[in-house]
Parts: C-alpha cells; sequence; structure tokens
C-alpha cells in the first residue's frame, strides 16, 4: 500500500495541478471581468471581487477534485463537504492576505492597476493552491488505511 500512496501521489498532484489550471482561469477570468465593469481601488471591493472569484474556483474544484483527483477516498459525505468548506476558509484566507499585501506593496511601486492586480492574483491562486492540494490530500480525502486491491495506478 505504501508503494501504491508513492504512486499517486505525483498523478495526484498533476491532476490536481490541471484541475488548478480551469480554477485559475474560473478565478482570475471572474476577478478581471468585476474589474471591468465594475472597477475600483477600494481594498474592501477588491477583497469582496476577489473572494467571489476564488468561491466560484473553489466550488468548480470540489466537483472535478471528488470524481476524478481523488475519488478513492471521496465518499460524498457531510464530514469530507464540512473540512472541505472548512480548508476553503483556509485557503480563501492565504488567497486574500497575499491579493491584498501584494496589490498594496506593487501600489507603492507605483506599478499600473492591471498589471498589479493579475500578479498579485497570480502570486495569491499559486500560494492557496499549495495549501490546498496538501490540505485536501491529507485533511478531507486522507483514504484512512483503505486497502485497495490489484490496484495499478
Amino acid at each position: 500500500m505504501a508503494q501504491n500512496n508513492q504512486k499517486r501521489g505525483p498523478k495526484q498532484f498533476l491532476q490536481f495541478g490541471v484541475i488548478g489550471f480551469a480554477n485559475a482561469a474560473i478565478d482570475i477570468g471572474t476577478l478581471n471581468l468585476l474589474l471591468l465593469f465594475f472597477h475600483t481601488d477600494d481594498r474592501w471591493l477588491l477583497l469582496l471581487y476577489n473572494t467571489i472569484a476564488y468561491i466560484l474556483a473553489v466550488v468548480n474544484s470540489y466537483y472535478w477534485n471528488a470524481s476524478i483527483t481523488f475519488e478513492r477516498s471521496a465518499q460524498g459525505s457531510n464530514r469530507q463537504r464540512i473540512l472541505f468548506i472548512i480548508q476553503g476558509l483556509v485557503s480563501l484566507g492565504v488567497n486574500n492576505l497575499v491579493f491584498i499585501g501584494i496589490n498594496e506593496l506593487m501600489q507603492l511601486l507605483g506599478v499600473n492597476n492591471w498589471l498589479r492586480y493579475n500578479v498579485a492574483k497570480g502570486l495569491a491562486m499559486f500560494l492557496s493552491f499549495l495549501a490546498s492540494f496538501f490540505m485536501v490530500k491529507y485533511f478531507v480525502f486522507r483514504d484512512y488505511g483503505k486497502r485497495y486491491i490489484n490496484d495499478e495506478n
């Protein structure tokens, strides 16, 4: 089983990454649409826009990661849903802190709005992606000692 888990680790990370690209498109696309239609430099509105964009990406993430990446251990139980929400809130906190922090730093450096929003969002997505992967793998969808017979993956 230990060998099986080692084989699944890189494959899971790759699957999580591919799904993460789709989530990134949803996340950054939503943020840019909100900024295009309702431009602002207000920190609280930026936080709201970032949160809306992140929540849409997380909903997409749950569906695809439960269906593909962690399908062996995803039970669809209330417990897993609650744990996923908790990890989503932690990742949202990481995402928002990085987004606002980098945005403010780049604003002090005089970087134009579009560039600073997107660079800040990119860094925020990357760091929350890493945090989310480990929390989902080891906290939400962990195997709890399940044994898989004739598993070739």
